[in-house]
């Protein structure tokens, strides 16, 4: 059964895990370090997937006649209302450290979970897991009478989606929605 849940940006957790590269490993060191696997105080998290359509137009045509798939490109941002340095660590890496370190260093990777899931039904829930995971850029602005929010933009290799449905109708009390079971309207 295909889940049909609402949800809103307070159903939502977004997680960060590292990943067995070196890379990956300056990521958990940051991650580890400010306590941040689960990053709280966020807002306004996106995540786009492009795939760089391309349409094919004959001569004397107005539609076009064949779409071709594209390079996909993967990217977001994060905004979190508390600032640490821990995410500016995560696009820095040994870069951000206050005493001098050698060039070239590594700049951390790691993967983002996005979770979904509805308090009333704990059961259900969708997940995007991004891999892959690179900070693009960091600001955040000083502003007189609002809130000091951190903003960080990415870009990522992998995304997969794992909607689980946890009404029982696969006869094993939940698990994963295969994407076969998945209908476009």
């Amino acid at each position: 059964m295909a889940l049909t849940e609402v949800f809103t940006g307070a159903h939502g957790t977004l997680t960060l895990a590292s990943e067995d590269t070196p890379e990956g490993a300056d990521a958990k060191a940051v991650v580890d370090t400010f306590a941040i696997q689960t990053v709280g105080r966020l807002t306004d998290v996106q995540v786009r997937v492009d795939t760089a359509l391309k349409e094919f137009y004959e001569v004397g045509r107005r539609h076009p006649v064949s779409l071709s798939p594209g390079d996909i490109g993967i990217s977001g941002s994060v905004g979190r209302a508390y600032v640490n340095g821990a995410l500016l660590f995560l696009l820095l890496g040994r870069g951000a450290a206050p005493s001098a370190t050698a060039e070239p260093y590594v700049q951390p990777t790691f993967s983002i979970t996005v979770q979904l899931k509805d308090p009333a039904r704990p059961a259900n829930s969708l997940t995007l897991e991004i891999g892959g995971v690179k900070f693009q850029n960091w600001h955040y602005t000083l502003p007189e009478d609002e809130f000091v929010v951190e903003n960080l933009c990415f870009k990522a290799l992998t995304i997969r989606v794992l909607d689980r449905d946890g009404s029982g109708a696969d006869g094993g009390g939940g698990g994963e929605v295969p994407p076969t079971n998945v209908a476009f309207a």
